[in-house]
C-alpha cells in the first residue's frame, strides 16, 4: 500500500531495510524529547520496526503505521493510527520525522492524511492525538488539522525521571466530513 500525500511526499508500509534511516532520526535526542521512547538504540528501533511489520497480520487490525517518505523513498519519519476500542470506532494518531524536516508542513501533512485514513477508509468515528505542552509545535499541527483541544490530562507519561501531562485534542467524523465537503 502507497499513497501519495502530497508533491513532497509519500506514505508505504516500513520495511526491514528501513532500519538505517529510521535509526538516524530515532536516535538523536531531540527526535524524543517529548515521548516516552527514546533516544532509539539499534536493537529499539530494529524492535520497533519489527512491531510495525508484526501488526499487519492482526486480524482485526488495530495498529497501522506508516513510514513517510520523499518520492526517491528515502524515509524522514513514521505516521501512526492505533484503534483503542473498536466497538465505539476510536483511533489515536501519533508522527515522527527528522529533526532536519521539522519547519516544512509536514508533520501537518502526515496529521491529515491520517485523519483521512482514519475517517474515510477505517470509518471511525472518533480520532484523539496528545502531545507535551512543551511541545508547542506539535500542538501547532493538531491546531492547523483543526482538532478540538479537550483538555490537559494530568501525569501521564514518566520520562526519565518525571511524569509529564498530555494535552488531549480530538476530532469527530461529522466534523471531519464538514471541514471537507468542499474539497
Amino acid at each position: 500500500m502507497r499513497y501519495k500525500i502530497n508533491d513532497q511526499l509519500r506514505i508505504r508500509r516500513f520495511t526491514p531495510e528501513d532500519l538505517e534511516a529510521v535509526h538516524s532520526y530515532a536516535s538523536q535526542p531531540i527526535a524524543s524529547q517529548y515521548q516516552s521512547w527514546g533516544p532509539n538504540s539499534e536493537s529499539d528501533t530494529k524492535q520497533f520496526l519489527h512491531d510495525a511489520l508484526e501488526s499487519e497480520l492482526e486480524n482485526p487490525r488495530r495498529r497501522y503505521v506508516f513510514a513517510v517518505t520523499f518520492p526517491d523513498d528515502h524515509v524522514i519519519g513514521a505516521g501512526e493510527l492505533i484503534v483503542t476500542d473498536t466497538e465505539h470506532k476510536i483511533a489515536e494518531i501519533g508522527y515522527i520525522l527528522s529533526p532536519d524536516e521539522w519547519g516544512n508542513g509536514y508533520a501537518t501533512s502526515i496529521a491529515t492524511f491520517l485523519l483521512e485514513f482514519g475517517f474515510e477508509k477505517l470509518d471511525l468515528h472518533r480520532i484523539t492525538a496528545t502531545c507535551d505542552p512543551r511541545n508547542v509545535a506539535s500542538e501547532r499541527v493538531l491546531q492547523k488539522v483543526r482538532m478540538t483541544r479537550e483538555g490537559l490530562l494530568r501525569e501521564t507519561v514518566y520520562l526519565e525521571d518525571h511524569w509529564r501531562d498530555s494535552l488531549i485534542y480530538s476530532m469527530l467524523d461529522w466534523e471531519w466530513q464538514i471541514d471537507h465537503e468542499a474539497e
